[in-house]
C-alpha cells in the first residue's frame, strides 16, 4: 500500500504544479480580455479597427486551458462541486467508500471514454494543422490537443483518489492524510 501512496503523491504533485502554473494564465486572460475591450471601444472612438481576432481566440483558448488543465488540480484539492446532502454526514470510511466507488466506476471510465472518443477528432486537426477560419486566427489543434490532455491528468487524479480512499478503508491512513 505504501508503493500506491508515493503514487498518489506522485500524482497530487504533477497536478499541484500543473495547476499552479495554469492558474496564473486566469490572470493573463483577464488582462487579455481588458485590453480587448478597450481597444475595440478605443477603436470605433478613433474609428479605427484596433482588435485582432488573435487577440480574441487567445482570450477564449485560456480559458478552454484552464478548464481543461485545472479539472485535476481542482480534484486534488476538493474545490469541485459536489452535491454533499449525503457525504458531509457520513464518516470518514463512507466517504472514502463515496470517493473509491465514485473514482473507479464514474471518474476513470467517463475521462477514458471521453479521451476514446475524441482521439480520432483529435488525430484529423493535427493532421491539417487546422487553423481558425477567421483572418489573423490561431491554430485550432493545440487547444484541441488539450481535450485529452486534460481528461488524462483528471483519470490520473481518480486514481490517486481511489488510492487514498483503499487506503482509509483498509487502515492505511486516516481520511485527513489521505
Amino acid at each position: 500500500m505504501q508503493m500506491l501512496i508515493r503514487i498518489a503523491d506522485a500524482i497530487d504533485a504533477i497536478n499541484t504544479r500543473i495547476g499552479r502554473i495554469i492558474s496564473w494564465l486566469t490572470l493573463v486572460m483577464i488582462i487579455v480580455g481588458f485590453f480587448n475591450v478597450v481597444l475595440r471601444y478605443s477603436g470605433r472612438w478613433l474609428e479605427v479597427n484596433l482588435t485582432s481576432n488573435m487577440a480574441l481566440e487567445a482570450q477564449w483558448y485560456m480559458f478552454g486551458l484552464v478548464f481543461l488543465l485545472l479539472g485535476a488540480y481542482t480534484l486534488q484539492q476538493d474545490r469541485h462541486v459536489r452535491v454533499d446532502v449525503l457525504y458531509s454526514r457520513l464518516g470518514p470510511r463512507g466517504q472514502a467508500w463515496i470517493n473509491l466507488v465514485g473514482a473507479v466506476v464514474f471518474l476513470v471510465p467517463f475521462c477514458l471514454l471521453i479521451i476514446w472518443v475524441s482521439w480520432p477528432f483529435i488525430t484529423a486537426t493535427v493532421a491539417v494543422w487546422e487553423s481558425s477560419p477567421d483572418p489573423g486566427g490561431l491554430p485550432r489543434w493545440p487547444i484541441k490537443f488539450a481535450i485529452p490532455v486534460g481528461c488524462v491528468l483528471v483519470a490520473a487524479q481518480g486514481v490517486a483518489m481511489a488510492i487514498r480512499s483503499a487506503a482509509v478503508l483498509s487502515g492505511h491512513a486516516d481520511m485527513e492524510n489521505a
